[in-house]
C-alpha cells in the first residue's frame, strides 16, 4: 500500500501573457522518487516554487499528509518538512561550510555543535564534507553537498532537487544516487527535476510530464525509453542531431603556451594551454566545474587579454585585443552564466541582440543605433531557435532558463563566426531544444567554422565532437579523437591524466 505525502489538485498560476501552470493535478507518495519532466517553459519551476512557498497559486489546493498545505513563504514550507536544492547554489564563497549552513537555519546551534552534526550526517549519507573548509575552495560537486547537507539537517519529508547532476562527474552522480536511494529507503520522498532522461529511468519510480503548463501524462520511467519520454514531453517526434560529412580545413585558431591568472579570488588560473582547432572541426572540452572553464572562455573571448602571440586567428595575433575587436575578426563566445553575463537581465531581447551583434550585423552608423535592425535580428533568433517568448520587447529575465539559453546560443550562431566558443551550450535545456542546439553547432561546423564546446555533459561532447580534451586544474590535456573513447578514459583525462598512454593503460 502506498501512502500519499503531497496531493496537488488543480494548481494554477498565470502571469501576464502566459499561464505557467494550468490546473495541474498529481500525487507524490511517501518514500517515492517522483520525476517532474517537461520542456523549457513547461511550468516545472513555477510548480516547485508554489510547493516551496516562493510563489502563491491563483487556484487549486495542496494537501500534505492529508492536511491543507498553503506555505506563505519558504520558512513555512521548511517547517512542514519541505526542503529544496536549487539548480543555482546560494553559497558565500568567503565563508566556510558550517557558516554557510548556519545561514540557512532558523535557529542554528553553536558552531562547534553544528560542525559535529555536519560531519555525522555527511558520513551517514556518503557525502564526506569538512565543515571548516572555505566554500570558495570546494569543487562544484562538494558545493552541492553543502546544499544537500543543509537540507538533510532539517529531516525533510520531501526533498526537491532541480537539475542536481548538471555540474557533477559520472563518479559524483553515482555517489549522489546512492544518497538519494538511501533517503528513499528511509521513507523520504524526492521530487526530481532533470533533463537527463537516462538518469530518470535509473532513479525514479514515477514521472509526471508537463507540457505548456498542463499535466499531459504520467508514466513509470523504468518501463519507458529515453526517446518515448522525450516525445511525451514535446508531443511529437524527437529530432536526433546528424553530422553531415565534411572535410576539415586549415588551422583557424591556435593557442601557444597560454597562461592567464584567474581574475577571480577562488578561480583557476590557466597554465600553458596549447591547442589547434581547424576549420570545420568541433573540439569538445570536458572537465569538472571549476577547473578553468570560465577562464578559458574569457581568455578566448577577449574579456581577459593575454600575451601577444598566445592566441592566433588565421595566423594573426589576437590575444591582446578586446572582445569587440575579436568579434569583428570572427571570434565569438557564449559564456556559461546566461543571466547577468551572456545577457543583461533587465534589457529586452532586442537590446541584448544589439549588445553582441552590433559589430558583425552593422547595427550602428556614425554613432546612431539602428534599432529596427536590432529588433529584426532578435526576431530572427526567436524564430530560428524556437525561443518561447511573447516578443523581442520582453526582458531577458522574463524567459525560462532554457529559452534564454536558446536565445543566447542562437544570437551567436546566426552571426556566422569563424570561431565559436560555447561554454555549457545546453545547460538546463530540454531534450528537444538540446538536440536543436547541437544540430545548429554541427551545421555551423559544416559551413567551415571552428567550434570549441566546453561542457560537463559527456554524452553531449561524445555526440558532436571530432576531438576531445579535458581541463584539470587549469591545464588542458592533449586532444584525442573522440570516436571510441570510453568513460574510463574520459574520467582519467578529467582527473588529470595528460598522457593518453596512461589513460589507455588505466582503462585497460
Amino acid at each position: 500500500m502506498t501512502t500519499a505525502l503531497l496531493e496537488i489538485e488543480g494548481l494554477t498560476k498565470a502571469y501576464p501573457g502566459v499561464v505557467a501552470n494550468d490546473h495541474v493535478t498529481f500525487t507524490i507518495n511517501e518514500g517515492e522518487v517522483h520525476a517532474l519532466l517537461g520542456e523549457n517553459g513547461a511550468g516545472k519551476s513555477t510548480l516547485v516554487k508554489m510547493i516551496y512557498g516562493l510563489v502563491k497559486p491563483d487556484a487549486g489546493t495542496m494537501r500534505l499528509r492529508g492536511a491543507a498545505f498553503t506555505p506563505p513563504e519558504p520558512r513555512a514550507a521548511r517547517a512542514d518538512g519541505i526542503a529544496m536544492v536549487f539548480q543555482h547554489f546560494s553559497l558565500f564563497e568567503a565563508l566556510d561550510v558550517a557558516e554557510n549552513i548556519a545561514l540557512g537555519m532558523e535557529n542554528p546551534p553553536k558552531m562547534r555543535d553544528l560542525a559535529a552534526q555536519i560531519s555525522k550526517v555527511s558520513e551517514e549519507y556518503g557525502l564526506p564534507l569538512d565543515p571548516f573548509r572555505t566554500v570558495g575552495d570546494l569543487s562544484a560537486g562538494e558545493r552541492q553537498r553543502v546544499e544537500i547537507i543543509r537540507c538533510l539537517l532539517q529531516n525533510p519529508k520531501l526533498l526537491i532537487m532541480d537539475e542536481p547532476t548538471s555540474v557533477l562527474t559520472p563518479q559524483e552522480v553515482d555517489i549522489l544516487f546512492k544518497t538519494l536511494e538511501q533517503l528513499r529507503s528511509e521513507g523520504t520522498s524526492i521530487l526530481y527535476i532533470s533533463h537527463k532522461l537516462d538518469e530518470i529511468r535509473r532513479l525514479c519510480d514515477t514521472a509526471t510530464i508537463l507540457r505548456l503548463g498542463k499535466k499531459v501524462d504520467t508514466c513509470n520511467p523504468r518501463e519507458e525509453s529515453v526517446r518515448t519520454m522525450a516525445e511525451m514531453m514535446v508531443g511529437g517526434t524527437l529530432h536526433v542531431p546528424e553530422r553531415v560529412p565534411h572535410a576539415q580545413g586549415d588551422v583557424a585558431l591556435e593557442i601557444n603556451n597560454l597562461s592567464v591568472p584567474s581574475p577571480l579570488q577562488f578561480g583557476t588560473s590557466l597554465k600553458e594551454i596549447k591547442l589547434k582547432v581547424h576549420k570545420g572541426e568541433v573540439l569538445g572540452v570536458g572537465g569538472v566545474a571549476g577547473n578553468g572553464q570560465d577562464e578559458l572562455t574569457a581568455a578566448l573571448s577577449g574579456e581577459v587579454v593575454s600575451a601577444s602571440g598566445a592566441i592566433l586567428l588565421h595566423g594573426k595575433s589576437v590575444g591582446h585585443l578586446p572582445p569587440q575587436s575579436r568579434r569583428a575578426m570572427g571570434i565569438l563566445a557564449a559564456p556559461e552564466e546566461r543571466l547577468g553575463h551572456a545577457a543583461a537581465p533587465n534589457m529586452s531581447l532586442t537590446e541584448n541582440a544589439l549588445l553582441t551583434a552590433n559589430v558583425r550585423k552593422k547595427m550602428a552608423r556614425k554613432g546612431f543605433l539602428n534599432w529596427a535592425a536590432a529588433k529584426d535580428y532578435a526576431k530572427d533568433v526567436i524564430r530560428d531557435f524556437d525561443v518561447r517568448t511573447p516578443g523581442p520587447e520582453n526582458a531577458a529575465r522574463s524567459l525560462s532558463g532554457g529559452n534564454l539559453q536558446k536565445f543566447v546560443i542562437g544570437r551567436e550562431i546566426l552571426q556566422k563566426p569563424d570561431v565559436l566558443v560555447v561554454n555549457q551550450p545546453t545547460w538546463g535545456v530540454d531534450a528537444s531544444a538540446a538536440a536543436d542546439i547541437r544540430q545548429a553547432l554541427l551545421d555551423l561546423a559544416g559551413e567551415g567554422a571552428a567550434i570549441i564546446v566546453i561542457s560537463q555533459d559527456l554524452d553531449e561532447l561524445m555526440e558532436i565532437s571530432d576531438r576531445f580534451a579535458a581541463l584539470n586544474g587549469g591545464r588542458l590535456t592533449e586532444p584525442v579523437p573522440a570516436k571510441g573513447l570510453t568513460v574510463d578514459q574520459i574520467g582519467l583525462m578529467m582527473g588529470g591524466a595528460h598522457d593518453m598512454e596512461v589513460a589507455h593503460h588505466g582503462a585497460a
